[in-house]
């Protein structure tokens, strides 16, 4: 299987746009899973691992822009996890040491899996994706970008550059259910937050539908959120648990959440 390796992001959306066959591949924790289970077998791999722009992240006037390349565990380094709290919580659930130092925060979100532990924390921030081309950059909210199992709103001479948030400062907190607290797909998780500013109330789940889904409600519905976050999701049954406890774990989760955040 071929693998180029551009350079510089304007070379890489060159090549995206000239073969739009060409996976993307950084950390490849997704990637090369599907490839030696022979779920997918693409023309060749777009080898992001030298593209200097897609690396680190920056703050400008309270926006924060995180590169797509950026690692779970650079996601766990202060100021960037007292910046994104829940974010850095559930930096700390995904996968061994290894996983984390590999996998990034672009990977997580072109995969698209309803699991996905890092988009309960960005939905809660209301996190926007910026979308890179030949044709220029756009920017969509992460609510749009997910568009269902495995799927995401990305064209096919697009190539995901980063994350755009404005950090709230809400208190706030991520949780998920599985068979152990780390190295394990969630059976159900929960990003949320108690913004006292808005007077608002966030909760995002993830594994509890065909998408993460965020429910807002105002601070003053505190004791019925998590009846309202239960009620909004849309689990199935299967191998790691039904619908039934999907739903009894959310409840659950959010007012464990709430009694967090509240103090």
């Amino acid at each position: 299987m071929e693998v180029v390796s551009p350079r510089t992001l304007e070379e890489a959306l060159r090549l995206r746009a000239a073969e739009p066959g060409l996976m993307p591949i950084e950390g490849g924790t997704d990637v090369m899973v599907d490839l030696n289970f022979d779920r997918r077998r693409p023309v060749g791999l777009l080898n992001l691992n030298e593209v200097p722009e897609l690396r680190g992240w920056s703050r400008d006037d309270g926006l924060l822009r995180i590169g797509a390349s950026l690692t779970y565990a650079q996601v766990r380094q202060r100021p960037l996890a007292d910046t994104l709290p829940a974010l850095a919580e559930a930096a700390r659930t995904v996968g061994s040491p290894q996983i984390q130092n590999r996998g990034t925060l672009g990977g997580n979100l072109g995969t698209a899996s309803p699991a996905g532990d890092s988009l309960p924390p960005l939905l809660i921030e209301r996190a926007d994706v910026e979308l890179a081309s030949v044709r220029g950059v756009r920017t969509l909210a992460l609510e749009r970008f997910l568009l269902g199992p495995k799927r995401n709103a990305l064209a096919a001479d697009e190539l995901i550059a980063g994350i755009r948030v404005r950090p709230s400062g809400a208190r706030q907190t991520f949780m998920k259910v599985g068979p152990r607290n780390a190295m394990v797909i969630a059976v159900v998780s929960l990003a949320l937050a108690v913004d006292r500013e808005r007077e608002e109330l966030r909760a995002a789940y993830g594994s509890a539908g065909p998408v993460p889904g965020l429910v807002t409600a105002s601070t003053g519905e505190r004791e019925t959120f998590p009846e309202l976050v239960a009620a909004a999701a849309e689990p199935i049954d299967d191998l790691r648990g039904t619908a039934a406890y999907r739903r009894h774990a959310l409840r659950v989760l959010v007012g464990r959440a709430l009694e967090r955040c509240w103090a």
